[in-house]
């Protein structure tokens, strides 16, 4: 099941899963659009609240249905109830961190999870993996992204409450505030600066390598700490268009993932990773990832991706290179 088949990211998913050949029921809360897609792809679907949409005859549900702080807890509840495995693609850090705080209960239920299945946090989790693999005893982790192209509505109202609230790192194993921390940063593009933000990795890198400080760094954001102010920021979300990215867009933007490693010596590897447009990586991950999961293999309990699937994972997504420095 895809649920949240409606939104964006859940219509290029349920999209690119009929174009291989899977029957996805889809399902979500808007009865409308949800038919309407199943009908123009021949498929099943289902409408109801996360909390009471039918699993029955369900083997395994992706969440595409932001903001995952509303989604994730009644739908991990059904599917732990009913034994059904769980993919999501928040990049929410306290839905990431709830998640994985789930852990126990989904072992003794025997499911399997995985949190972070799309771009949030694919790239950045298998990169921080391999690099971790790469210099065993790394107490530090530095990343960067450049995600070119435009936002989701999703995407863009999730991204204004995330961001607006301040950028943060992990120091310790802590979260800590980081206001004005940045650096110049060489992509495959050439070099740029960027600054620390808010992102999955902070939460889900330190479960996946066990590394105590973190940073993820992304291009500035013009303007952004005016929407720390609450009415400002409600307005700027209720002015936000429809849709997402067309089909042009997307082709024409790709995205570059940065990310350096050190241990107490001082010794650093570093790596590189291209790759298709951020939502067009996130339905091909969730996809792949779902695949992986049905075929058996991924043991219960809750993962990141590199956990479930290893850090190579990312290479078998089409267009994507990765590069060891």
């Amino acid at each position: 099941m895809i649920y949240g088949a409606n939104g964006y990211s859940g219509t290029l998913l349920a999209r690119l899963a009929a174009e291989h050949g899977e029957r996805p029921v889809l399902a979500g809360r808007s009865a409308s659009s949800v038919t309407r897609l199943a009908e123009s792809l021949l498929l099943e679907h289902r409408i109801g609240d996360p909390g009471s949409i039918s699993l029955d005859g369900i083997d395994t549900v992706a969440n595409c249905a932001g903001p995952f702080a509303a989604t994730a807890a009644p739908l991990v509840a059904a599917c732990l109830s009913s034994g059904t495995a769980y993919l999501d693609i928040t990049g929410e850090l306290d839905v990431l961190g709830w998640m994985l705080a789930q852990d126990a209960a989904a072992r003794v239920a025997g499911v399997t999870m995985i949190t972070g299945a799309g771009f949030d946090v694919v790239p950045t989790d298998c990169l921080a993996a391999l690099l971790a693999a790469a210099l065993p005893g790394a107490v530090a982790l530095e990343i960067a992204f450049l995600a070119p192209g435009g936002l989701s509505h999703g995407t863009a109202r999730t991204a204004l409450g995330e961001l607006g609230t301040g950028a943060l790192r992990c120091v310790g194993g802590e979260l800590v505030p980081a206001p004005g921390v940045s650096r110049r940063v060489p992509f495959p593009s050439g070099v740029r600066t960027v600054t620390a933000t808010r992102w999955g990795d902070l939460v889900t890198a330190r479960h996946s390598t066990g590394i105590p400080d973190i940073t993820v760094y992304m291009p500035a954001v013009p303007g952004l700490g005016v929407l720390r102010f609450g009415p400002l920021r409600r307005l700027v979300r209720a002015l936000l268009p429809a849709g997402g990215p067309s089909a042009a867009r997307r082709a024409a933007n790709g995205c570059e993932v940065w990310a350096e490693v050190r241990d107490v010596a001082g010794t650093t590897r570093a790596a590189t990773l291209t790759g298709p447009n951020a939502y067009a990586l996130t339905a091909a991950a969730t996809l792949g990832a779902l695949q992986r999961v049905r075929a058996g293999g991924v043991p219960p309990g809750v993962h990141t991706p590199s956990t479930a699937l290893g850090g190579d994972f990312v290479r078998s997504l089409d267009g994507v290179e990765v590069r060891l420095l």
